[in-house]
């Protein structure tokens, strides 16, 4: 007797079908497959700094191995706490309102699924980082986008407002952008706090570059979090990590700051979701949230080295780039080049020139809408943003 085979519907989650997989992580694998530059995934290929690592591994050697308490180990929760009071200027206690992640993106997606109930919607501004509308998806919550155009990706007040609804449960915002580089002013912040106040809303702010600024002459570029605007601290969600800050990225340990309420909620969550990040890596961030404003403003001053020597780079070789103002992406127009889209350009560029960037058509929620545009990251030595130097002559 013939066994059936298990039906198509069986196999996969209709969530799961309605996302693809990481197109950042996948041009990642390109780079490597073509011996190409990664200008994709956004990770350091420099050192972290020593006396972070050498911390770490001391706990390691100390018997710092076993599990830490669920929801964060105590010396690093409260190194959290006075970090964010020091920078911030918030008190936040780290018994109940802080929840220690698996990096920044376990933060987010615990956040989401502790908080938003299925039919409920969640504002996402495009271009996205990629991650947040499979989040929306996966909490069974239906995202809402709404575009932030270039030269400045600035958002249309009016498309904001009509996106916000009686089934909205939040919006989540990247500030500093990962990709555009916008840093939200103070009059967009109040804007959308207003309307999450109106629709009686929740905010979910991914602020894992809020030490990556590049303040300018004739422009408000400060951090400004969501969580400090009038009215907000209990609406809001701060998800943060040591990644980009402290250059450890593959550590994936991140935080969750919130409201009592919402911490438990997502400390549940959280529980069943990951158990517990990595306890000797803790020890390790609870050194790095220690360090003074002096490492801060060094690792401001070392990325606005690299932005400017990789923006007239870009700009040479014909593409159209839109300075940032934070993080460490520049996303760029590449209609100048003549190719049909970001598909046909990007493989091109990898294997012919190559280099590796990211399809920016894929942070739009309509690949069909934009498809001239490509990000590049530079956080990467100088070895690593020389070399793309040369190669993308050849575009010219």
């Amino acid at each position: 007797m013939t066994t059936p085979a298990l039906s198509v519907s069986r196999r996969v989650s209709q969530k799961a079908g309605q996302f693809t997989e990481s197109v950042i992580r996948e041009m990642t694998r390109e780079a490597m497959k073509y011996g190409a530059v990664n200008l994709s995934q956004g990770f350091p290929d420099f050192a972290a700094p020593e006396d972070i690592k050498r911390v770490a591994m001391q706990a390691i050697a100390g018997d710092v191995n076993q599990y830490a308490i669920t929801w964060g180990a105590k010396d690093f929760r409260d190194a959290i706490a006075r970090k964010t009071k020091w920078y911030l200027g918030l008190e936040i206690d780290p018994e109940t309102e802080i929840t220690v992640t698996c990096g920044s993106t376990e933060g987010m997606i615990a956040a989401m699924m502790a908080t938003v109930d299925p039919g409920e919607e969640v504002v996402v501004f495009e271009p996205f980082y990629e991650n947040y509308a499979p989040d929306a998806i996966l909490s069974d919550a239906r995202p809402r986008h709404v575009p932030l155009r270039a030269p400045d990706w600035t958002f249309d007040a009016a498309e904001l407002r009509a996106a916000f609804n009686p089934k909205t449960k939040a919006i989540i915002i990247c500030n500093p952008n990962n990709p555009t580089g916008k840093v939200f002013t103070r009059e967009e912040m109040e804007f959308i706090a207003g309307l999450c106040r109106e629709f009686d809303a929740l905010c979910f702010t991914d602020e894992i570059y809020e030490h990556i600024l590049y303040p300018r002459a004739g422009a408000e570029i400060a951090h400004i979090s969501m969580a400090q605007i009038e009215g907000m601290r209990d609406r809001t969600v701060i998800v943060n990590s040591m990644s980009k800050t402290y250059s450890v990225t593959g550590w994936r340990v991140g935080y969750c700051i919130a409201s009592a309420e919402i911490t438990g909620a997502i400390r549940k969550v959280h529980d069943f979701l990951t158990v517990g990040a990595a306890a000797p890596l803790q020890t390790a961030g609870a050194y790095a949230l220690s360090l003074p404003p002096s490492y801060y403003d060094q690792l401001q001053s070392d990325y606005r080295a690299r932005r400017d020597l990789i923006l007239p780079e870009l700009e040479n070789a014909g593409f159209k780039a839109f300075r940032p103002d934070g993080a460490y992406y520049i996303m760029t127009d590449i209609s100048a080049f003549g190719f049909k889209d970001d598909v046909e350009f990007t493989r091109h560029l990898i294997r012919e020139v190559g280099v590796a960037c990211v399809l920016g058509s894929r942070l739009y929620s309509d690949l069909a809408l934009v498809s001239k545009q490509v990000p590049f990251c530079f956080c990467k030595n100088n070895e690593s943003r020389l070399n793309p130097s040369e190669s993308l002559q050849k575009l010219r």
